[in-house]
């Protein structure tokens, strides 16, 4: 199976733990991520200023690369993903959007949001099957406890980015048995952690961040796992001890793809 493959700026550089076992495993998994050429920043947030379109232009050219080759486009960045999820329902279903975008990317054909956008727990759950994944796990994680941090861009909005249900996600929690864990659900699962206001107000940020893994502590949670990396610095900025990891670290230790 073959996929395009969005990394997104932050997996180059603070994430790369995300995107080299995110390739590791999916390799072993028999996927070959085909990494987008010239890609650029996905613009790190979606605006919802309906003419704002430059931001966006990023990736209406990556989706429209794997439109061309005739692949899902891939992600695993939360925000990234967030990014490339709405922009394409924006192309699929805001037609002054579309139009301009695709004045300014002056495609061989235009872009009308045919690209199936997933995310790499999607791809996990819907391309692969949980049960084969189950299946490739070489070292069980059995008896370790932890807690899936979804966070704000994974799942919101619900209508655009239909992962699983916003308020009581499952998809974590599945990906964690089947690497033979024990999933922990807790209180502040969905919460935000504190996001961007960390540039401006860190005490804030860390006032939420602290909150999360207080309150996945007092679930009985040995570890966190999380797909974004913004997430991953707020909590561990929070000054709480507690391991934080990302999801594609936690796949890679299971399938004996990680280093030691």
């Amino acid at each position: 199976m073959k996929v395009s493959y969005f990394p997104g700026c932050t997996l180059r550089t603070k994430a790369k733990q995300l995107d080299k076992y995110a390739r590791r495993a999916a390799e072993a998994l028999g996927v070959e991520l085909e990494e987008i050429e010239n890609w650029q920043c996905c613009g790190g947030a979606f605006t919802t200023s309906t003419d704002e379109i430059a931001t966006k232009l990023s990736s209406v050219r990556a989706l429209n690369e794997a439109k061309v080759k005739g692949q899902p486009l891939l992600s695993v960045c939360s925000a990234c993903h967030n990014v490339l999820k709405q922009t394409n329902d924006a192309m699929k279903n805001n037609a002054d959007f579309a139009f301009k975008a695709n004045n300014y990317c002056e495609f061989e054909e235009n872009y009308a949001g045919e690209t199936e956008v997933i995310h790499y727990l999607e791809l996990l759950r819907d391309k692969i099957g949980f049960d084969k994944v189950k299946e490739a796990v070489k070292n069980p994680l059995t008896g370790k406890k932890v807690a899936a941090y979804y966070g704000c861009l994974l799942l919101r909005p619900g209508k655009v980015l239909q992962m699983d249900d916003v308020e009581n996600p499952t998809i974590m929690e599945d990906f964690i048995r089947a690497l033979g864990a024990d999933p922990v659900v807790y209180p502040y699962r969905n919460e935000c952690c504190g996001g961007y206001v960390v540039m401006d107000d860190k005490e804030s940020a860390k006032k939420k961040s602290s909150k999360v893994l207080e309150s996945a502590r007092l679930a009985g949670a040995e570890i966190v796992l999380t797909a974004c990396p913004l997430c991953k610095y707020n909590l561990e900025k929070s000054g709480m001890d507690m391991p934080v990891v990302y999801l594609t670290e936690l796949l890679a230790e299971a399938l004996g793809v990680k280093e030691d």
